[in-house]
């Protein structure tokens, strides 16, 4: 069975228990499972794949709870490892009005950032898997060699690489950094998934179609631009494809991208995608592939956190059949 392996941090999200206040001002919290990776593993598993996640936790309350929510998902956890040398990361949230975050991390150094690429086993990959991962982990750190020697062992043997930069700025010494080290990454991957605001500052230019260009660089054969309710583009070759988003009441955006993202994944699984297809799959079944990842990450919008909000495959289908009616 193919796999889809996710690469990076899992955390604690700390999310506030009002909206409409600025970190400072929050005075109750709610712990949740989080980082984008793990998000993505989750959302997965929720859909009956098989997902495994790669990262380090601390030996500590916290990595426990993570270890056995992302078990309850159904991850595989077999490769997250532990170590007494940092704790789990934790990310505290502040929620505005309309259900958008702004974020503040604890982790200098978190568990996750030291794992090292001698911890990697090449022989993890097929050439039927996914390998995904994202920019949090990408840091001057173990960790970025580790996703280095990850991705290059998964690409040699014929998996399909996705990349989505979840660009968060205060992680990093400066923009510039941040900026360069995911167009460093970008070329290495054969997905590429990017939100609307994240598209200018990650190629430096404004326009979108100019800017979408840019990125169909190195191994990119697709793009996928999402724009929240209002959808997403799938770029391929010289074609654009655009599918609408669900309208559903939003109680917190935590985690819609990863349910996003995993729903997609799950559906290239799904299609028999592989290294060599994948062009030719996206492009036939591009309808069904981003109406589930969009249905995916609009039901998440409607409950607090990340995987505890994530749908079942049957939830999804539910919502996309009513909007058939």
């Amino acid at each position: 069975m193919s796999t889809i392996y996710c690469i990076g941090e899992a955390l604690i999200d700390f999310i506030p228990l009002e909206k409409g206040k600025a970190l400072k001002d929050v005075e109750a919290f709610m712990k949740a499972p989080g980082g984008a990776p793990a998000n993505v593993a989750a959302a997965v598993a929720k859909f009956g794949g098989q997902a495994s996640l790669i990262t380090k936790l601390g030996v500590d309350g916290f990595g426990d709870f993570l270890v056995e929510t992302l078990e309850e998902a159904g991850v595989n956890t077999d490769k997250i490892l532990r170590t007494e040398e940092a704790n789990t990361g934790l990310a505290f949230v502040s929620l505005r009005e309309d259900g958008e975050r702004d974020f503040s991390f604890y982790r200098k150094p978190s568990a996750d950032l030291l794992l090292t690429e001698d911890e990697i086993d090449d022989s993890w990959f097929k050439s039927n898997d996914i390998l995904h991962f994202c920019s949090v982990d990408l840091v001057d750190s173990p960790m970025k060699g580790a996703h280095l020697k990850a991705i290059k062992a998964a690409k040699e043997r014929g998996a399909i690489i996705s990349f989505d930069p979840n660009v968060r700025l205060p992680l990093w010494d400066s923009p510039k950094e941040c900026r360069f080290t995911i167009q460093s990454f970008i070329p290495l991957a054969d997905i590429v998934k990017v939100s609307h605001e994240e598209l200018g500052f990650i190629t430096g230019v404004s326009e979108v179609e100019a800017s979408i260009k840019k990125l169909f660089t190195g191994d990119v054969k697709a793009v996928i631009l999402t724009q929240a309710s209002e959808g997403c583009s799938l770029y391929i070759r010289n074609n654009k494809y655009s599918i609408n988003g669900f309208g559903v009441k939003v109680l917190d955006t935590t985690g819609a991208g990863d349910a996003f993202v995993g729903g997609m994944l799950f559906k290239l699984i799904e299609k028999g995608a592989t290294q060599s297809n994948l062009e030719e799959v996206l492009e036939e079944h591009y309808e069904e592939i981003l109406t589930f990842a969009n249905g995916s990450g609009a039901l998440s919008t409607t409950g607090h956190g990340a995987i505890s909000s994530f749908p079942s495959k049957g939830e999804v289908e539910r919502l996309m059949e009513s909007h058939r009616k």
